[in-house]
């Protein structure tokens, strides 16, 4: 029971990867926050309220969870998700930034309301939480922060400019959060999921390779990301602050962060000319490819 009378808020917990965790931070005795909105892929008001299964699910086994239905894009929605922890279970132990949407078009076709949309739920939608939950951790001197990252941002994918921003953000929020808390011994991670959910079922599929692709995914649960999830949370994770985790199917990833690859001097300086002529030679050898995520992770699930 590696969370045990811990009290944990995921957002988007109705579905998907959320629902999975919320499940298993409650099997290993956590008391759960089950905030989910019940709004469609792209946030558009369904009028549906899938918290209520997983709440069901949770008690059915002998859990404690309780329903939010506020949207983390409001800092009053989060302030209020934040207290229905308090009210409910005395405390907070713990954020798991989940919920997310997806807008994904071509760059040249994205609208504003595209971009607003998703950088609205992704990522201040995780600094909401996190900002709110981050003076309670001060006060009591701990708690953690899980955040939901993509290879999206991390490496890069067609159509997903918005989502990819976001998602980088993301993973510069959580380092920042555990470079500035780490004096409250609060600790902040990121997990990079790969795993079948709706959100991934919305992803445009226009040929045979991004068909293979998704018929891979459909192979990966969601229920494989929640024991990182659960094990971030977790005091045996006390030592774990600033990292970016991939889980995928069987596999986990240490991911890398941006760090210098190579350098080129002159001591009197440079010139756009001497640039071109000198430094970029110097350095091109080490220039990324314009690869995306399916082309650095290559290889079947495991």
């Amino acid at each position: 029971m590696m969370m045990q009378d811990k009290v944990v808020l995921i957002t988007g917990a109705g579905r998907g990867i959320g629902r999975a965790m919320a499940i298993m931070m409650a099997q290993q005795g956590a008391k759960v926050v089950v905030n989910d909105l019940g709004a469609g892929v792209g946030g558009e008001e369904t009028g549906e309220s899938p918290a209520e299964e997983v709440v069901a699910t949770i008690r059915a086994a002998g859990g404690e969870a309780v329903i939010n239905g506020d949207n983390v894009a409001s800092i009053d929605g989060a302030e209020s998700m934040v207290q229905a922890a308090i009210d409910n279970f005395g405390r907070i132990d713990t954020v798991v930034n989940n919920a997310g949407i997806l807008r994904d078009k071509i760059f040249h076709k994205m609208t504003p309301d595209d971009w607003n949309a998703v950088i609205n739920v992704h990522l201040n939608g995780s600094f909401n939480t996190a900002h709110v939950a981050g003076r309670h951790f001060r006060q009591q001197e701990s708690g953690s922060f899980v955040f939901m990252t993509s290879t999206s941002g991390l490496i890069g994918n067609y159509g997903q400019a918005n989502y990819a921003a976001a998602k980088a953000g993301i993973a510069a929020l959580s380092k920042s959060i555990a470079l500035d808390m780490e004096r409250y011994n609060v600790r902040s991670n990121c997990i990079s999921p790969f795993a079948w959910s709706r959100m991934i079922g919305a992803i445009p599929v226009n040929t045979p390779e991004q068909q293979a692709r998704v018929n891979k995914l459909k192979e990966m649960t969601p229920e494989k990301i929640a024991p990182m999830a659960v094990y971030l949370a977790s005091d045996a994770a006390k030592d774990v602050t600033g990292q970016i985790f991939a889980v995928r199917n069987n596999e986990i990833f240490l991911m890398s962060q941006s760090r210098p690859l190579r350098s080129s001097h002159r001591s009197e300086g440079w010139s756009p000319e001497t640039i071109s002529e000198h430094a970029i030679p110097a350095l091109k050898s080490s220039f990324y490819p314009l690869d995306r995520s399916a082309d650095v992770f290559s290889w079947d699930p495991v």
